[in-house]
């Protein structure tokens, strides 16, 4: 777990992502990315030198009208001391359902969101962090390129006027073989997803994608996230660099 904390440290620094008294409210899917980020965030506590709060929040899809297991969360949460919130919500329905949409991860996201920032505001909190990591980065860049023609990705960093909350995502320089090691050692049980379009999604072929570009040609996936922090886009510039000094490194 310290190299992952090491990334952490390193993100929340270089992105100014925490301040204190801070509350943070934390996406939990129940997931090793958002297990690992919570667990993350309780630990930094002790010595990063930043007085914040943390809630944890659970929105249940509800996939298929199935209420989803969250006990291993839950038991994360009390061996912490974090308060837990768990949200029974009708996503699962809406976006399968009554949508039935034919590419339904776009939908779900935006649900998901919007129900996680109203939870964060009713929870009290200022800060919502979520568990996307350092490949999650790379896909997402790829995805926006390939698919969508443009070059950009999501932010390590947002405020979202609407909602007066930031949204931060301190595990952006962890990879996810990282993450995945830090989880085991935690022994902390994954849910699993039960969602209907689990491993056939975009993201996934972008994975593939990747790992295979990576297998042929050591360095790729690294190359792709420095291009995207010397572009400097969407808040992803070096914090000792000028904008207009991005492209001379």
């Amino acid at each position: 777990m310290q190299r992952i904390l090491g990334y952490m440290r390193k993100a929340i620094q270089e992105f100014d992502m925490i301040k204190d008294g801070d509350r943070i409210a934390v996406g939990v899917s129940g997931g090793k990315d958002s297990l690992c980020l919570l667990a993350g965030l309780s630990l930094l506590r002790r010595f990063i030198g930043i007085d914040y709060s943390l809630t944890a929040i659970t929105l249940d899809p509800m996939f298929n009208g199935q209420p989803g297991g969250y006990d291993a969360v839950n038991q994360l949460c009390m061996a912490h001391g974090i308060e837990y919130r768990l949200i029974r919500t009708h996503i699962g329905e809406i976006v399968f359902d009554i949508r039935k949409e034919p590419n339904p991860c776009s939908l779900c996201a935006r649900l998901r969101r919007g129900a996680l920032h109203d939870a964060a505001k009713e929870a009290g909190c200022n800060v919502v962090a979520l568990g996307h990591h350092y490949n999650d980065v790379v896909e997402t860049f790829m995805m926006n390129l390939f698919i969508e023609g443009r070059v950009g990705c999501f932010s390590p960093k947002s405020y979202l006027s609407r909602k007066e909350l930031y949204m931060i995502r301190p595990l952006v320089f962890a990879p996810e073989t990282a993450i995945r090691s830090a989880v085991k050692r935690l022994e902390v049980e994954v849910v699993k997803s039960v969602c209907p379009a689990d491993g056939a999604t975009k993201r996934e072929e972008m994975k593939e994608f990747i790992k295979d570009m990576e297998y042929r040609d050591k360095g790729f996936t690294d190359r792709l996230f420095g291009a995207l922090r010397r572009s400097g886009v969407d808040g992803w510039g070096f914090k000792d660099k000028k904008a207009g000094e991005l492209g001379s490194e």
